[in-house]
C-alpha cells in the first residue's frame, strides 16, 4: 500500500534546547540536562548527565523533556552512517523530567494528525536518518544540521488509525527492551554498591595502573579495510557504539592492527576520555580506544574502580582542539587498591551480576533485530496491519 510522503515540518516543529551557561552545570543536583552526548541511537542515556538547580524548573515547557518525547542531536562529530552522531534520533523513556540543552533538538508533534510513536519509528528508519545526515555541514568533528533541515525531510504518512496500529506492534518490542534496560540499571547499581561498600571497609594502597594492568592502545587500520557487511572482525575506534556495559558491533575491519580480547575493558582515550565498556568478542580497537586487562584477572574490580575515577569524564588528558590521553598517562595513573583477597571476594559477588547483564544485553540484541526486520515492512505498507 502506497501512502503519501509529507515533510516532517507538516506534522511537527523541531526546536533546539536552552542555551545554558557552563557555570550553571553541576555533577549532582535537581534536574538532569540532556546534551547531545546523552542522545544515543534510540534512547537517552543520563548515566553521565550534568544537572542544574530547581531554579530552572520555570523554563518554557518547550525546553522540558518528558516521557515519550522524541529528541535529535543537531551537532556531532561524525556524519557517516550508521556511526553518525549528528542526526541521532532517540525516544525519552525516563519518568523524570529533564531539560534540553542547546543543539539537542526536540520534536513538537501535532498529535491530531500524527501519532508520536509512529513518527519516532519513521525517523528511526535508515533511509530517513541518511536524508537527515545528508544536511550536515561544517568540520568533521563539529558537523551541524538545522531544525529547518530536519523539517524538510519527508516521511510516509498513513491515516492516523493505521499509524497507531503500526506503532503498537513495534512498541511491543521496545517495551520488552526497556524492561530489560531497567533490570540492567538495577544490576549496575547493585554492582556499584558492592564496590563502594568494599572500598569503604578496606585499607587501600595507591598503585600505578601500568603495574596492575596490561594496556593495549588502539591503532586504526587503513580505511579501505572498513566495511558494514561483517567481513573480518568488529571494529571500534570511539564511543559511538558503546552500550550501557557492552559495545554493539556495526563496523568491521578486514585487516585489524590492534586486537582486544573478550572481557577486555574498553576505555575512550579521546574526548570524552574515560568512558568505559566491555567487549564480548575479539575486536579491532582504533586510535580512539584502549583495552585494559587486569594482570590478576580482576576485571570486575577494575571496571568499577575506573568507573569510580571517571565519574566525571575528561579527568585526565589534554589537547588544543579535543581532549586526549596517552599510554604513559594511563599507566602512571594512581588508583586505590585493597588486598588481593578482598578483591577476590568482590569478583565472586559481582561476576554473577555481570553475567546477568550480559544475558539481558544479548536478549535486547535479538529483540532489536526482530523489530528492525519488521520496521521497514510495516512502515512501507508491505505488511498490512488490520
Amino acid at each position: 500500500m502506497k501512502w503519501p510522503n509529507v515533510p516532517i515540518g507538516n506534522i511537527a516543529k523541531v526546536i533546539s534546547g536552552y542555551a545554558f551557561k557552563s557555570k550553571e552545570f553541576k555533577p549532582i543536583g535537581d534536574i538532569p540536562v540532556i546534551k547531545i552526548a546523552n542522545i544515543r541511537r534510540g534512547y537517552v542515556d543520563l548515566s553521565d548527565a550534568v544537572f542544574v538547580s530547581n531554579d530552572f524548573i520555570s523554563l518554557d515547557t518547550r525546553f522540558q523533556v518528558t516521557f515519550g518525547d522524541i529528541l535529535i542531536s543537531l551537532t556531532g562529530s561524525h556524519i557517516t552512517l550508521p556511526n553518525s552522531v549528528v542526526g541521532r534520533v532517540a525516544k525519552y523513556r525516563i519518568q523524570k523530567t529533564s531539560l534540553l540543552n542547546q543543539r539537542a533538538g526536540k520534536f513538537l508533534i501535532d498529535t491530531t494528525i500524527a501519532d508520536k510513536d509512529f513518527v519516532y519509528y519513521a525517523l528511526s528508519m535508515q533511509e530517513t536518518l541518511e536524508r537527515i545526515a545528508s544536511f550536515a555541514h561544517g568540520a568533521a568533528n563539529q558537523a551541524n544540521i538545522s531544525p529547518s533541515n530536519v523539517e524538510s525531510v519527508t516521511i510516509s504518512l498513513p491515516p492516523l488509525p493505521t499509524q497507531q496500529r503500526i506503532a503498537s506492534i513495534l512498541s511491543a518490542y521496545d517495551d520488552l527492551i526497556e524492561n530489560n534496560l531497567r533490570r540492567i540499571q538495577l544490576l549496575e547499581d547493585a554492582a556499584r554498591c558492592e564496590y563502594k561498600m568494599m572500598m569503604d571497609e578496606s585499607e587501600t594502597k595507591m598503585k600505578q595502573q601500568g603495574l596492575e594492568c596490561d594496556l593495549i592502545m588502539g591503532q586504526s587500520p587503513p580505511s579501505s579495510t572498513y566495511n558494514k557487511t561483517g567481513e573480518g572482525v568488529p571494529f571500534h575506534q570511539g564511543v559511538t557504539n558503546f552500550g550501557t556495559r557492552f559495545v554493539k558491533h556495526e563496523s568491521f575491519c578486514k585487516a585489524p592492527t590492534k586486537l582486544s580480547c573478550p572481557n577486555d575493558i574498553l576505555i575512550s582515550v579521546r574526548a570524552p576520555v574515560g568512558r568505559l565498556n566491555f567487549t564480548q568478542d575479539i575486536i579491532c580497537v582504533g586510535r580512539g580506544l584502549a583495552a585494559i586487562r587486569n594482570k590478576s584477572g580482576f576485571q570486575q574490580f577494575q571496571f568499577q574502580q575506573l568507573k569510580d575515577f571517571f565519574f566525571f569524564e575528561d579527568r585526565i588528558g589534554s589537547g588544543a582542539i579535543f581532549n586526549a590521553t596517552t599510554k604513559k598517562e594511563l599507566e602512571t595513573l594512581e588508583l586505590p587498591y585493597p588486598s588481593n583477597s578482598t578483591i577476590e571476594k568482590l569478583e565472586l559477588s559481582i561476576e554473577p551480576i555481570h553475567e546477568q547483564i550480559k544475558t539481558l544485553t544479548n536478549q535486547n540484541i535479538i529483540l532489536r533485530q526482530a523489530r528492525d526486520i519488521l520496521l521497514p515492512k510495516l512502515m512501507s505498507g508491505e505488511i498490512e496491519v488490520l
